[in-house]
């Protein structure tokens, strides 16, 4: 049966300085140029597909010495207009947290707390309708589950990465309806007792192979009809259309270059309160 869809409003930053120098993932090879326009109409394909979906679209200014800003999900995460801010695990990454704060104290959000612990933001944080799933192994410290729990109020799953490849949950698992516990992921990603979790928790789940799990197809973003994800991702097409959803496929194929694609570069800003202030956004 077809789905509905609800508007959305996303945090997002131009790859205006996306570049790869360094390698903190088995994605990233510096020696590997990247096309800079490319990447950058990429990246406006994907925001200008949002905004005719009716999406809102705010924007962080990117910096220079900040060449991952472009990947705007790990920044923090917010629910019910609290922010949770980020704690990025490498050197190279850690002013991101501080100007993704500066955004939401200029824009209105009050109820900020900065973590005592390493977390990534949405890159290891997913918020279904009855839990927050918290992804741990190679970036987010365990600890930060407990302080997510508390800032929330929600219930706090914890789930075990095994594979390096998939460093962040969102490279493993995307929600398809935050409103009835619907989700896809690919068991491969997670350790035994995760996929077990998993399996209790979200028995009618989409279930990725491994093929279109490496084209970064659970690196997705649903707004509960339409599923935005990687064009490559050719094996979810079908199934996402038998549970009534439409797939949107997108080429993010340069930014893959720094280990991300449609969900690493949208954070959503889940206010409760639906429009962007006057002036702003879509």
């Amino acid at each position: 049966m077809p789905r509905d869809a609800t508007p959305r409003r996303y945090l997002m930053c131009p790859p205006a300085h996306f570049k790869v120098t360094y390698s903190i993932n088995p994605w990233m090879d510096p020696a590997k140029p990247v096309d800079l326009p490319l990447a950058l109409a990429q990246w406006e394909d994907l925001r200008d597909r949002y905004r005719s979906l009716g999406h809102t679209v705010e924007l962080l200014e990117p910096q220079e010495e900040l060449p991952d800003m472009v990947f705007a999900a790990n920044g923090a995460t917010v629910i019910d207009g609290r922010v949770l801010g980020a704690r990025f695990a490498h050197e190279e990454r850690t002013a991101e947290a501080d100007a993704h704060l500066d955004w939401f104290r200029a824009n209105g959000f009050t109820e900020i707390h900065e973590p005592a612990h390493i977390n990534e933001g949405e890159g290891d944080f997913a918020v279904t309708a009855s839990y927050l799933l918290a992804g741990r192994g190679f970036r987010s410290s365990p600890l930060s589950h407990a302080e997510a729990q508390e800032f929330f109020g929600r219930p706090v799953i914890g789930l075990d990465l095994v594979d390096p490849r998939y460093y962040h949950l969102d490279t493993a698992l995307c929600v398809l309806d935050d409103a009835a516990d619907e989700v896809m992921y690919y068991p491969g990603a997670f350790s035994p007792g995760s996929r077990s979790v998993l399996a209790r928790l979200f028995p009618d789940a989409l279930i990725a192979q491994e093929q279109d799990a490496a084209e970064f197809g659970l690196n997705a973003v649903s707004d509960g009809s339409h599923v935005l994800l990687p064009l490559a991702a050719v094996g979810l097409f079908e199934p996402l259309r038998e549970r009534g959803f439409e797939p949107v496929g997108m080429d993010l194929s340069e930014l893959l270059k720094g280990g991300g694609s449609v969900k690493c570069c949208t954070q959503e800003l889940r206010t409760g309160w639906g429009a962007a202030p006057e002036g702003r956004g879509a």
